[in-house]
């Protein structure tokens, strides 16, 4: 798995897989075989990437729906070759048209770093039926100046054509508060910047909204520093 692979409350372990990574039914191989080793506890999630990422790899990056597409017909078509256990498919989805394949051909969405308002636009296009697991990054501290300040260090504003910052323009969020520095409400909107009282809310927004399970992910932390957010956290959402 690529990205953050967690547990969620039902026990399943979640992650992003990039479909460039690897060849469809490598990846149905591989995700049959870890929910036979751990049965109920695998949902994969399969996201398309940024063109300018796929071809720094000398690869060609078509149509992001129709990439996604053809790679679940090429899993569907070798289901079954090393264990055939079903388990919950996901997509990285942050538009409509990735959002419809998702109601279509998968379990549900696993879309990450976006607003709640996404969260209830997801819900309404997928429908009722389908799992929603909604990802927030966390960049905890008491200084949400300081918060802030780290969440734009990411690379999700200046990745060039970044599918995040499309995403924020069809929620209607203006062009000059997305550049590379982009501004506080961009920010707030995106991640959960400050406290566990902040975090907490933020979960809760999102569950609210439709969310099934939320993913939270604390960013820019090693591994000591992660898993102390962590527990600072949860001891807020019980």
């Amino acid at each position: 798995m690529e990205a953050l692979g967690v547990r969620d409350d039902l026990g399943r372990v979640q992650g992003i897989a990039n479909i460039w990574a690897r060849q469809a039914p490598t990846t149905q191989a591989g995700a049959e075989t870890l929910a036979a080793a751990y049965p109920g506890r695998l949902a994969l999630g399969l996201g398309v990437s940024a063109r300018v990422l796929v071809e720094a790899h000398g690869l060609t990056y078509g149509k992001p729906v129709d990439e996604m597409t053809a790679y679940l017909d090429r899993m569907d078509a070798a289901q079954g070759q090393a264990f055939d256990v079903p388990f919950p498919r996901l997509l990285a989805a942050l538009g409509p048209k990735m959002l419809e394949v998702a109601a279509a051909r998968a379990d549900g969405a696993y879309p990450h770093s976006m607003p709640v308002e996404h969260t209830a636009r997801a819900r309404a296009v997928l429908g009722q039926d389908k799992l929603l697991v909604v990802g927030v990054g966390v960049f905890l501290d008491e200084d949400r100046s300081r918060a802030r300040s780290g969440a734009r260090q990411g690379s999700l504003f200046r990745i060039p054509g970044s599918p995040y910052v499309a995403s924020m323009r069809r929620l209607g969020f203006p062009a000059d508060e997305l550049g590379a520095k982009p501004s506080d409400r961009v920010i707030d909107a995106m991640f959960a910047c400050g406290d566990e009282q902040v975090v907490a809310a933020r979960v809760r927004e999102h569950l609210d909204a439709g969310a099934d399970h939320v993913v939270v992910q604390p960013m820019g932390a090693g591994l000591g520093t992660l898993v102390g957010h962590l527990e600072r956290i949860a001891g807020e959402l019980r």
